[in-house]
């Protein structure tokens, strides 16, 4: 971006971010930014559409939900938890990913806020990219951001969803992507792929992280792993018979939480999945299809933190 192009887009912002203090701070109407700030009542209602999309504006209830206290409550006792948060769920859509992204950020933004530099860990998928896109414009530069799995497919497109560079370049801090495929063809090349600097440098941050983020991935023929092309429906339909419950950035675990003693594990390049109890390691998910994984994720200590609604806390707690 040119020099002139990125002051450009800094005066939008600003232009959009005082608009937004002007309508959801002071009170006022279309009509009286667009007379303070010496434009047209459409170029005020854009501005302000553009402090929304752009989360200069966010939006918190403050008052506490307390069927969303009592159920963080029962979930954190229930599988030993050293974080929970519940979100209220809207009854018409128990799968939406808003409020539970609006949490997470939160969460993040706490981290964020901290002078000390921290090390923050992120996986992959659907939720964690809602999370980051919930993220206000920060200066972090002291902060660095970690992926816990590689960004490419074996053909050397990028994975979708990959919510580290999205997030660096959101709060401005140094970020480290993952520099390998998500698998391996087998365990002799990732054996090499391992022992490159670059990789170990990354495992060696993601291991020591402040705050890690996961998101949880169902079996079956509708899991992330069979959608995104890196398991046929024949070999996921076999791992389901094995006992496959669930995977966290790729790594696929059995009902009781344990890694699956399977071939597709020994190819897996992601960093090795962290020890909840020595780091924390949140997990946010909603949605019925994702309730086993997640379950069985809790069941072993996978994660000890998560983010969820009422919906899916409810569940978790009637299932066991």
């Amino acid at each position: 971006m040119t020099q002139g192009r990125f002051t450009a887009e800094t005066t939008r912002l600003d232009d959009a971010a005082r608009a937004g203090w002007l309508y959801y701070v002071a009170g006022n109407t279309q009509d009286e930014i667009a007379k303070k700030l010496n434009v047209s009542r459409q170029t005020a209602q854009r501005l302000v559409s553009l402090a929304v999309a752009e989360r200069l504006v966010k939006v918190r209830l403050d008052h506490p939900i307390g069927r969303c206290m009592d159920l963080a409550g029962l979930v954190t006792e229930r599988f030993a938890l050293r974080y929970c948060e519940i979100v209220p769920s809207d009854p018409d859509a128990p799968g939406l990913l808003t409020g539970v992204a609006i949490a997470a950020a939160t969460e993040i933004e706490r981290v964020l806020k901290s002078d000390r530099g921290r090390v923050i860990a992120l996986g992959t998928g659907r939720a964690l990219k809602d999370t980051v896109e919930q993220l206000p414009r920060m200066a972090c530069p002291q902060h660095r951001i970690v992926s816990l799995l590689g960004n490419m497919m074996s053909d050397g497109s990028a994975t979708p969803y990959n919510a580290t560079i999205a997030m660096a370049e959101r709060v401005g801090a140094r970020h480290y992507p993952y520099p390998l495929p998500v698998l391996a063809s087998d365990p002799e090349e990732l054996a090499a792929l391992r022992a490159l600097e670059p990789v170990r440098n990354t495992v060696a941050q993601a291991q020591q992280a402040d705050l890690t983020l996961v998101g949880i991935g169902q079996m079956g023929r509708d899991a992330p792993l069979v959608v995104d092309g890196f398991v046929p429906v024949a070999e996921m339909d076999a791992l389901v018979a094995q006992g496959a419950a669930g995977e966290i950035t790729s790594w696929i675990y059995d009902r009781d939480g344990h890694l699956l003693d399977c071939e597709f594990n020994t190819r897996v390049a992601s960093v090795p999945l962290p020890k909840a109890a020595d780091r924390r390691v949140i997990a946010v998910a909603v949605g019925e299809a994702k309730r086993p994984a997640l379950s069985a994720a809790l069941t072993g200590r996978l994660v000890n933190g998560l983010i969820t609604n009422e919906v899916m806390a409810e569940r978790l707690l009637a299932a066991r």
